[in-house]
C-alpha cells in the first residue's frame, strides 16, 4: 500500500477473520483463510486485514506466515496494545499494524482506541513498531481528540471507526447517519490536512458504503464481515467486486 495520500483510487481491504471463525467453529483446518486470501488477491483487491485476538477465537498465529507467504497482497495486522502482540508482529513484520481496543468479552471491536487516553501505554508500542518498519495505524472514533493523540504519538494512519453511522443506516435515522458522516469528513479532511493518511471501516455494506467511499481525503476502507457474510450466498470474489463496483462509482 502506497504511504502517499491519493485522492484517486480507494483501496479496498479484506478482513478474512471470519472464515476463521467458521473453520474454528468445527476444528480443523477448512475453510482456510489463506484461501479467502488469495482470492482477494485474484480478483483485484488491495490488501488482507486479520485481527489476531488475545483468545484466538478466529485467526491463529501460524495463519499469519502462511497468509504472508500466499500472496504479495500487504497484511494489516489489528493487534491490541500489549507486550504479546507487539512480539508477535516484530517476529512476522506485516506491512502495517493498526492497533485497535479489545475486550475479551465483546463479539467484535465494539468502538475506537482511546488513543488520547492511553497515550503513555501507547507510546513504546507505536516506537517499536515503526523502528521495525512497520506502519502503523490507530483505530479511532473520529474525533479531534483522538485525532491530536495520533499525531501526538506519531501515527502515520489512522482509521476512523464507522460503526456509529452503520447503526444509524440500519435504525433507520438518517439525521443521525448525516451527523456521524460528517463527522467522519470532517475527521479525514483534518488528517490529511495534517499529513496523517486517513482509513475507514467498520459495518460497511453495499447499501451504506458509498457515502463514506465518496470521502475524498480517505485512502483505505477495511470490510470484513459483510463480505464473509455474502460470500455465503455468492462467493468471495463476486462479492469483493461488487464492493469494488460500489467504491469506484462512489469516487
Amino acid at each position: 500500500m502506497s504511504s502517499t495520500l491519493n485522492p484517486g483510487k480507494l483501496r479496498l481491504g479484506v478482513n478474512i477473520d471470519h472464515v476463521a471463525t467458521i473453520r474454528n467453529a468445527r476444528g480443523g483446518d477448512h475453510p482456510d483463510p489463506v484461501r479467502a486470501a488469495e482470492i482477494v488477491a485474484r480478483c483485484g483487491g488491495d490488501g488482507i486485514t486479520a485481527h489476531l485476538r488475545e483468545d484466538r477465537r478466529h485467526i491463529r498465529d501460524d495463519d499469519l506466515k502462511r497468509i504472508q507467504d500466499a500472496t504479495d497482497l500487504p497484511l494489516n495486522l489489528e493487534m491490541a496494545a500489549t507486550e504479546e502482540m507487539l512480539a508477535i508482529a516484530l517476529k512476522h513484520k506485516p506491512h502495517a499494524a493498526c492497533i485497535v481496543p479489545e475486550k475479551r468479552e465483546e463479539r467484535t471491536t465494539e468502538g475506537g482506541l482511546d488513543a488520547a487516553g492511553q497515550h503513555n501505554q501507547l507510546v513504546p508500542i507505536v516506537n517499536a513498531l515503526k523502528d521495525a518498519g512497520i506502519r502503523v495505524s490507530l483505530f479511532i472514533e473520529a474525533s479531534e481528540r483522538q485525532l491530536d493523540a495520533a499525531l501526538r504519538l506519531g501515527a502515520p494512519v489512522v482509521e476512523f471507526h464507522t460503526g456509529e453511522y452503520a447503526h444509524a443506516y440500519l435504525d433507520g435515522e438518517p439525521e443521525r447517519m448525516q451527523r456521524e458522516l460528517k463527522r467522519v469528513t470532517d475527521m479525514a479532511a483534518l488528517a490529511a490536512k495534517n499529513g496523517i493518511e486517513p482509513h475507514a471501516g467498520h459495518g460497511l455494506t453495499y447499501e451504506n458504503v458509498q457515502p463514506i467511499a465518496a470521502i475524498p481525503q480517505l485512502a483505505e476502507l477495511n470490510i470484513g464481515h459483510y463480505l464473509i457474510g455474502e460470500a455465503i450466498f455468492c462467493g468471495l470474489e463476486p462479492a469483493v467486486l461488487r464492493m469494488r463496483e460500489l467504491m469506484d462509482a462512489a469516487r
